[in-house]
């Protein structure tokens, strides 16, 4: 009995895995940020070009390939291309070259893991044909809101797609295993930024002025407590500021000042209204102090909110790759993925791609110093490569 497309992909995988981890630290060592990511565009459709596929450049970068039957299903996978503004402290010998960006969220691995997907795929193919098509979608510009997802999606890259599926790093689950759940994977996730502005002047006449820096003491204490109190707590809602700046000098009240930060919540209901109601309540706050505010609210993600029956595809491929061990549960995160947005239009689900080495340290995504054990790579792309073969037998 000849090989199975399964077992030819992951022979394959195991065959490429020298060159996966070199790719993934080329780009590690070269990231790019959202929208700018050129270099890496090119380098992937050089290698997926040479390995036969079916190569469409997308408008500003990022890429779509297509291998496979003609005609029959077709199934799309997907990574994110695109590094965060953040300095890598991870200290291997490939360490970030761009001065201020790294790939601290494991993009460079997404994109690596879907490398090795479709080789192993156009290998299986050439030797036993596939039961339909695949489309792998390698996306920029995930990491800004509302992400490049919208863009790939507008360039017709679901066109015939049945099924979607997507891997994210999580360095909380060990190598070897993918964390799965049915429903809701992420949270929704806004931006939010408030300037304010008023008559400055010294400390000593705060009455003669327009109080900024007390006026934007307040909104950032008072906001997030007031959301708590009119959002149903069941929403999880959550307001966290990363920058409140107002003022150079302790005698001196600022004519300008802002906050920054995020509102993430677990409900897509509740999240449908939440942007009047902020807008809504920072007017209230600030109206005692006489200050101006400009608000600037940008509606970021959904929830990835994974379809039952294609968890289920994804489940049986890391049962078939990893055995029945690979599979673990993982809760509902507030973290923001534009991988939500293909969901929004087709069925499909995303995994968490354990990268923890056993018994080593837990690393947290987004923070320089991030380290993937890379026996993760190939444990991505076959996962990846099994999702299309499970999902082509159903």
């Amino acid at each position: 009995m000849p090989p199975s497309p399964l077992r030819l992909s992951i022979d394959a995988v195991d065959a490429l895995e020298e060159e996966l981890v070199a790719l993934r630290r080329d780009l590690h060592a070269h990231p790019e940020l959202a929208w700018q990511e050129t270099r890496t565009t090119a380098l992937i459709a050089e290698r997926l070009e040479r390995a036969g596929l079916d190569v469409q450049l997308l408008p500003k970068s990022g890429l779509l390939a297509e291998l496979g039957a003609a005609d029959g299903p077709m199934v799309a996978l997907r990574a994110d291309l695109d590094g965060l503004p953040v300095d890598d402290r991870g200290g291997e010998p490939w360490v970030s070259t761009a001065d201020g960006v790294a790939h601290a969220c494991g993009h460079d691995v997404h994109t690596s893991a879907l490398v090795g997907a479709g080789i192993a795929l156009a290998r299986a193919h050439e030797q036993s044909p596939l039961a339909g098509r695949v489309r792998l979608l390698f996306q920029p510009a995930e990491e800004v809101m509302p992400g490049g997802a919208l863009e790939v999606i507008a360039a017709g890259a679901l066109e015939g797609v049945g099924h979607v599926y997507g891997l994210h790093c999580d360095p909380t689950i060990d190598v070897g295993r993918v964390g799965l759940r049915v429903g809701p994977l992420t949270g929704a996730a806004d931006a939010l930024t408030v300037r304010l502005t008023g008559r400055g002047g010294h400390t000593s006449r705060p009455h003669l002025t327009e109080d900024l820096t007390y006026a934007l003491g307040k909104l950032v204490t008072e906001l997030p407590g007031a959301l708590s109190r009119r959002l149903d707590p069941r929403a999880g809602a959550s307001l966290v500021w990363g920058v409140v700046r107002a003022g150079s000098a302790k005698n001196v009240i600022p004519a300008s000042g802002e906050c920054a930060g995020t509102l993430r919540m677990l409900d897509a209901v509740a999240w449908a209204d939440a942007e009047d109601l902020v807008r809504g309540l920072i007017g209230q706050i600030l109206a005692p102090y006489g200050v101006g505010a400009e608000v600037t609210y940008v509606r970021g993600v959904p929830p990835v909110v994974n379809e039952p029956f294609s968890t289920a595809l994804l489940a049986g491929a890391v049962h078939a790759v990893l055995g029945e061990d690979g599979e673990v549960s993982t809760p509902q995160s507030l973290g923001g993925e534009d991988f939500a947005w293909y969901l929004e239009d087709i069925p499909g689900a995303m995994g968490r791609l354990g990268t923890r080495t056993p018994g080593g340290r837990t690393y947290d995504l987004h923070q320089g110093d991030l380290h993937i054990d890379e026996r993760a790579i190939g444990v991505g792309a076959k996962v990846l490569a099994g999702a299309v073969l499970t999902t082509f037998d159903a």
